[in-house]
Parts: C-alpha cells; sequence; structure tokens
C-alpha cells in the first residue's frame, strides 16, 4: 500500500512539474528597423503591453537600420536567431522563395482580409500564400513649408510635379532657401522608392508584359531624367543624393527646404518642438501627378511581421504578431504610422491633430504602386540604385544609365 502511495505521490509531483513546464518562460527574439514609422519607443511599449497580458512570453528586441534589415535576417536564417522579423513589401518573393518564412496561411482569420487595405496585404503575400501579417501601412507624401510658400506668394502646394519646379524655382529666386526641395536618393533603397514615385506618376513601368525590362523607357526614364534636371538647375538639394529619409527629415525641420518627399512619421516629428524648428508650418499632400498620365503617385512602402522558419516558439511568435497588428494597437501608436485596418480612418482618436495626413492618405493609399515582386529583386534594386546615382553625378546620361541598368537586369534570367 505504501508502494502505491509513494507512486501516487511520485506521479503528482511529476504532474505539477509537467505543469509549470508548459507555462515555462518562453523568450522571442524579434527584430525591428531603427528609423520611420513606429518608433523604439512605441515597440518597446506595444511589447511591455504584450508581455503584461502574456506573462509567461518575454520578448528580447533588437533594432537595426533598414539598410541592415533583409541582410540579418538572411544571416540569422541559417542558425535561427530570430523568432519575429519585420520585412519590406519588396522581400516576400524572396523570403518565400528560399524558405526564410513559415507559410502562416492556416492561422490568417479570413474575415480580417476585408478589413485591411489591400495595399498592405501585398506586403505579406506571395504566390497565392501567406507569410505573415501586415503591419505599417505607408507611402511618401509632399512635405510643404507653409510660411516659405506664403512669403513667395504661392497660394496652394504644387499638384502636378512640374508645378513642383515651377514652385521651386519662385522660392529659390526670391532667395528664401538655397535648395527648396530635399530628397533620399543615396544609392539604398530610399532612392527607388523616390524614383518608383515618379516613375508612377509619368506613368511608366519597371518590366513589360514579356517580363523585360521596361524602365529605361517612357515614364521610367522621365522619372530619372526630372531627378537629374531638378538637381542641375540648383532646385533640389545635391546632398540628396547622400540621404537617407532621416536626413530629408532633419534638413525640412530646420527650415532649410521648402519641399520633401517623405514617408508618414515625418509629419508628427516635424510638428515636435524637442524635433523641429518648423512646428506649425508643415504642410502635407498626396505626390503630384502628371496631366493625362495621373492626379497623384505614390510608391508602396509596406511593411510586415512574419515568423522565421527556425523559430521554436511559432505559436508564441503569432501570438505577439497579432497583438501588434490588431486594431486597438494600431490606434493607439497611430501617430507615426496610420493603421492597416480601413475602419481606422474614421476614428477620431486617430484622425485628431492629423486631419491633413489622413486627408493625403486617403488619395495617397489608393495610389499606391508597388515595386517589382520577384525573387531577385534586391539584385535589381542595386543595379538600378547605381544606375540613379551614376546619372545624378553627372557621369552618364539617364538614358544612358538606364539603358545600361535594362543589360544588366537581362542578364540576371
Amino acid at each position: 500500500m505504501r508502494k502505491w502511495k509513494a507512486l501516487i505521490t511520485l506521479a503528482a509531483g511529476a504532474s505539477l512539474v509537467l505543469g509549470s513546464l508548459a507555462q515555462a518562460q518562453i523568450t522571442l527574439n524579434a527584430l525591428f528597423m531603427k528609423q520611420a514609422a513606429y518608433s523604439e519607443d512605441d515597440i518597446k511599449a506595444m511589447t511591455a503591453d504584450f508581455e503584461k497580458a502574456n506573462p509567461n512570453i518575454k520578448v528580447s528586441l533588437e533594432f537595426v537600420p533598414y539598410e541592415a534589415l533583409r541582410d540579418k535576417t538572411i544571416a540569422a536564417n541559417a542558425s535561427g536567431g530570430y523568432d519575429v522579423v519585420l520585412f519590406d513589401v519588396i522581400w516576400p518573393a524572396e523570403y518565400a522563395s528560399n524558405g526564410f518564412l513559415q507559410d502562416v496561411s492556416s492561422r490568417i482569420n479570413k474575415a480580417d482580409v476585408p478589413k485591411i487595405f489591400p495595399g498592405a496585404w501585398t506586403t505579406v503575400t506571395y504566390g497565392g500564400k501567406y507569410y505573415g501579417l501586415p503591419w505599417i501601412l505607408d507611402t511618401k507624401y509632399l512635405y510643404y513649408n507653409t510660411e516659405i510658400l506664403k512669403k513667395a506668394g504661392i497660394a496652394a502646394p504644387p499638384k502636378t510635379w512640374a508645378e513642383l519646379i515651377t514652385q521651386a524655382e519662385i522660392i529659390k529666386k526670391k532667395g528664401l532657401v538655397k535648395y527648396p526641395i530635399v530628397w533620399s536618393w543615396s544609392q539604398a533603397e530610399a532612392a527607388i522608392c523616390d524614383y518608383t514615385t515618379l516613375l508612377a506618376a509619368n506613368g511608366g513601368k519597371f518590366f513589360d508584359a514579356s517580363g523585360q525590362p521596361a524602365f529605361q523607357t517612357g515614364g521610367g526614364l522621365k522619372a530619372l531624367e526630372y531627378m537629374v534636371d531638378s538637381t542641375k538647375r540648383g532646385l533640389s538639394n545635391p546632398n540628396s543624393k547622400e540621404y537617407l529619409e532621416e536626413d530629408v527629415r532633419r534638413v525640412f525641420s530646420s527650415g532649410q527646404a521648402a519641399f520633401a518627399l517623405n514617408w508618414t512619421y515625418m509629419y508628427n516629428m516635424a510638428q515636435d518642438p524637442k524635433e523641429s524648428k518648423v512646428v506649425g508650418k508643415v504642410g502635407i499632400v498626396p505626390a503630384p501627378g502628371v496631366p493625362g498620365l495621373s492626379t497623384a503617385s505614390a510608391v508602396n512602402g509596406s511593411m510586415g511581421l512574419g515568423i522565421t522558419a527556425k523559430s521554436q516558439n511559432p505559436d508564441a511568435a503569432w501570438k505577439y504578431i497579432t497583438y501588434l497588428t490588431s486594431q486597438p494597437v494600431q490606434e493607439k501608436y497611430a501617430k507615426l504610422s496610420l493603421p492597416i485596418w480601413k475602419a481606422s480612418y474614421s476614428n477620431p482618436a486617430v484622425t485628431k491633430g492629423q486631419e491633413a495626413v489622413v486627408k493625403a492618405a486617403d488619395v495617397g493609399i489608393a495610389a499606391m504602386t508597388p515595386r517589382p515582386t520577384v525573387v531577385r529583386y534586391a539584385e535589381i534594386s542595386t543595379i538600378l540604385q547605381k544606375a540613379i546615382q551614376n546619372a545624378l553625378l553627372g557621369k552618364v546620361t539617364a538614358k544612358a544609365a538606364l539603358e545600361d541598368a535594362a543589360k544588366q537586369v537581362k542578364a540576371l534570367k
């Protein structure tokens, strides 16, 4: 009898151990970017709230510059260093084809699909499958300094790219700023985003129906010619070819530019007295269009959150992702990145104080143009970045730069 009691006691103890193991602490490693969209403080606050609601899950956060995000994710694939990674709309084809992310199609709540903007969903889909949830819905807008425009006698911001040049000339001639326009044209993905915006405005395409490069003609050529011409005329800040988005924000926020192309996050940062000298002077409108071709232009700069293929805690990772992308959380932190949820745009908690941003987004989100969704996008982007840089530096003409890039892209296939 004592033997049986001992066995029962042992079994009960084992059960308790197993139960405690079931509730054992799980640590998720998550990779985010430093700049743009949600701030590090916002992400840390979201994560702290998640951990409070899920005491058995801890999240270790790592922040890297956007330019390091893809390389970090790929390098960690072999060792399984992360559970959750942030990824750009341009990477799902490569990530899915190389098995970097888990297919989460079976986890998607199909009822949520129509509630989220289609442009956001393109961030996480490839080949009819889902590889995460959209988190950042973003495009670039044209920012303008209302005080400078008023001093220049300009009644309204430009609606066309030609009008932007005209207004910039007026501002320059009046000596209000030396270089009226600032861009992020560094040899990086930032330049491709600005180029895509101009390409879309001019009705251009990256590839034709047969999959051959088309950016070297038509709207793609006009886009780069516009970039080069505005620089030669001293209207675009020549340092733009070295700038990323944060550089653009700093130049605009210091009052040294009348116009800037940048993401949503810049609006509220440019209105922050701690960050800006142009508080109360910040205007925002959709990026302009080209008569007969477009009324506005935009690039799809959305980003998603996915579970890495090597994650040992996919259920906990999914719980974290669904929390960050949920409507209540997105609405709570909507000052630097607007929600992916359609219904959020009628919520006063989201729109109050940033009515101009929401108005611009209403047009910009609908006009978002994607960059090529191809497996070898990173290589194509690098080729185009170099071509754009060479043209901006005056080493070759825009036409020659893009024709050479097209030949290199064809050679990849």
